[in-house]
């Protein structure tokens, strides 16, 4: 099956390059057929499993079509180049083949379809390497944005925002964080602000950063709802344990549901979370000597499992 594949792969080449011949009765190279037979070689060396000649036979037709001005399918081809190189676990050269491509959808005047590659390129990569994973979600949102579809890029911006909380680079989360805030706001989509509003603070506070804390739930007052909701409730008394060094205040709040069942990535920043000056003791166990060595309630005790968070 495979060599019957192959063979037709490099009859499909012949024809392609015969399309390329000129002659006295054909002035010009037929670029368009030519890209064609490349395409089904290609389709033949992918079904064979000979994915580097499959690379090579997608690369011919986006070649072919550059040379015909149909930008929009020599980027269509170029992106399945690295598609093959995916299949081959080559994925730095396959993430490089796909913006190739996304950077010639913008110039054809497809962005839509550059920012969705993006994305696509973004989950290939992320499992090797979240740096680059961010970078592409960022690219992809900044092209839906400009293309006012908020949506689609307050998704993308989610994205890079939980691949920078587990990158540990908070500063940065920080920022993408309050970009998020402020799209979900301006498509009124107020729940999803409560629930960034809620990251922000775990964020700063793991930062040591209080007051930067303490400024997002002030901002967030504004917001239809927000006031004496369950978020800013809890991060009204989260604020305040922290504040007061409460450890059993800041326990209870971060190990409640709403912020255990939130995006892993904050929920462990949740469940890690430690008052400063703490260390990790609780306040009602450091006040047990005053009720005896038998005064510290079980439920203190079992807390000391959590000593030193998840992270």
């Amino acid at each position: 099956m495979a060599a019957q594949k192959i063979n037709e792969a490099h009859e499909h080449i012949a024809k392609a390059e015969k399309c390329l011949k000129t002659s006295l009765t054909k002035w010009k190279p037929d670029f368009d057929s030519a890209a064609s037979e490349y395409a089904k070689a290609a389709v033949c060396f992918k079904n064979a499993k000979q994915y580097e000649q499959a690379k090579d036979a997608y690369l011919k037709e986006a070649e072919y079509h550059t040379d015909n001005k149909a930008l929009f399918h020599a980027a269509k081809a170029i992106e399945q180049a690295g598609m093959m190189m995916k299949e081959q676990k080559k994925m730095p050269e396959a993430i490089q083949y796909i913006e190739k491509a996304c950077m010639m959808y913008m110039e054809n005047g497809t962005p839509d379809t550059a920012a969705m590659a993006l994305d696509r390129a973004g989950k290939l990569i992320e499992p090797i390497n979240l740096e680059k994973a961010v970078d592409l979600y960022q690219k992809a949102a900044g092209v839906f944005e400009n293309e006012d579809r908020l949506r689609q890029a307050v998704e993308l911006l989610g994205k890079a925002s939980r691949l920078l909380v587990r990158l540990k680079r908070l500063d940065e989360a920080a920022v993408a964080l309050q970009k998020e805030k402020n799209m979900y706001k301006e498509i009124e989509n107020f729940p999803m602000c409560f629930k960034k509003t809620t990251a922000q603070v775990l964020i700063h506070l793991h930062r040591g950063d209080y007051v930067a804390a303490d400024k997002c739930v002030r901002e967030s007052y504004s917001l239809p709802g927000y006031s004496g909701s369950e978020d800013c409730v809890a991060m009204e008394t989260l604020l305040q344990g922290y504040d007061e060094q409460d450890e059993d205040q800041v326990y209870r709040v971060c190990n409640s549901p709403l912020l255990k069942y939130m995006d892993n990535d904050y929920a462990k920043l949740a469940i890690s979370l430690r008052v400063p000056g703490g260390g990790g003791k609780k306040k009602k166990a450091a006040a047990a000597p005053q009720g005896g060595a038998g005064g510290v309630p079980a439920a203190a005790e079992e807390d000391d499992d959590y000593e030193g968070g998840l992270c």
